[in-house]
């Protein structure tokens, strides 16, 4: 699968990894900008170039036979939108359960602009005890980045505003619709 991915990635959509990616077992993998569906096939295919596997998130509606088992066969995991449910708890406990993860969420939660990012990746990360790597998608320079690693202190307001520092400078597909 990484010779295909890096063929496509590299050969056909003309994108490049640029940065040494972390190979930790478990992680938070935030991927930003948000701004176009095509951010999760960019996003999956740069992964899958290195010879990397990520879960992520995806409704699930789209969890219906016989596509949940293709989304189910790429590392897709249904989210449950149920009011009596954290789903920080139960993916700090899928983290538990496992001795590999890598969770990729796009911390914006939508496509469109949004004046604050959603807290889940950081709570999910902070709760699992795992760190976040941060991971930038510049469609003007054509290249997925790996820009840093954090590790959640527990003092939100301090770590987001440096996790939002590292992507400054960095264009989405649709750029009016990423705001920092």
């Amino acid at each position: 699968m990484k010779r295909i991915s890096k063929f496509i990635f590299n050969k056909i959509l003309g994108w490049h990894v640029r940065g040494e990616f972390p190979d930790i077992p478990k992680c938070v993998i935030a991927v930003a900008p948000h701004t176009s569906n095509w951010d999760f096939l960019v996003a999956k295919l740069a992964y899958s170039s290195i010879g990397r596997t990520a879960n992520f998130l995806i409704k699930a509606e789209w969890f219906i036979f016989p596509i949940n088992l293709f989304f189910k066969s790429i590392g897709g995991i249904p989210v449950h939108r149920e009011k009596n449910s954290s789903l920080t708890d139960s993916l700090a406990a899928e983290f538990d359960g496992r001795d590999q993860m890598q969770l990729a969420i796009t911390p914006e939660g939508t496509r469109k602009p949004v004046k604050e990012w959603k807290r889940g990746f950081y709570y999910i990360a902070l709760k699992a005890g795992v760190p976040i790597v941060l991971v930038g998608l510049d469609y003007d320079k054509k290249e997925a980045l790996f820009l840093g690693l954090i590790h959640p202190s527990g003092d939100y307001e301090k770590d987001i505003e440096k996790i939002k520092s590292y992507y400054k400078g960095i264009r989405g597909k649709i750029p009016e619709n990423f705001s920092l």
